[in-house]
């Protein structure tokens, strides 16, 4: 929830400056969010099967994040 709810709260903000401090911390939030699947997966809580999916989807979110914020930053 903490990712999309960073782009919510970014995409509101007045300066390129804030939305792209905000794309950041969306890109923390959703390495946090690799890290648990991550741990889930080791504990046993579901298959390895069943993380192959949601971790190349994070992957990807990941890459489209990082272009978004490079975009949103500009030449600064």
């Amino acid at each position: 929830m903490s990712a999309p709810t960073n782009l919510a709260e970014g995409s509101k903000r007045m300066g390129r400056g804030d939305y792209a401090r905000f794309l950041n911390i969306a890109e923390g939030s959703l390495a946090e969010t690799e890290y648990l699947l991550m741990v889930g997966r080791d504990l046993g809580y579901f298959a390895v099967k069943s993380y192959i999916g949601p971790q190349k989807e994070i992957k990807d979110i990941s890459k489209m994040l990082h272009g978004l914020r490079k975009a949103v930053e500009g030449d600064r």
